[in-house]
């Protein structure tokens, strides 16, 4: 039997973190949750997961700064990342902006609120399965 991917969950919401992590255990996936951007790149860096579950509004550091920060490193530049958001599609004024999102090299991104059910389609989906 194939080995459980690992899937890193990066959300500075514990309810919402919490959550995602469940909803992806029962589909057989082992689960790490970061609770800030830094505390991600950590996680990765020390032990790299088979994709990403990562909010883009957080404190210390952000989901677009982790995304490219992960992208940008041949070493972690292969691991699949979901971008999530709260920020309504329209808003165009900020730099948390639905299009922002989009430009990044996030290999899927998803408006809050994603329910646990469409991340963990779209984490299987980046990891064909």
């Amino acid at each position: 039997m194939s080995e459980k991917k690992r899937i890193l969950v990066v959300d500075d919401e514990p309810d919402f973190a919490s959550l995602v992590q469940g909803n992806l255990e029962k589909e057989g996936f082992e689960v790490d949750v970061a609770y800030n951007g830094n505390e991600g790149i950590e996680k990765v860096k020390a032990n790299p997961p088979d994709a990403i579950v990562l909010d883009v509004m957080m404190p210390e550091k952000d989901g677009y700064e982790v995304c490219k920060e992960l992208k940008a490193d041949s070493n972690f530049s292969d691991i699949p990342i979901v971008l999530l958001t709260a920020v309504a599609s329209h808003v165009t004024s900020t730099r948390y902006s639905h299009a922002d999102g989009m430009s990044t090299e996030a290999d899927d991104y998803l408006a809050k609120p994603a329910s646990a059910d469409d991340i963990t389609e779209s984490i299987k989906g980046l990891l064909g399965m």
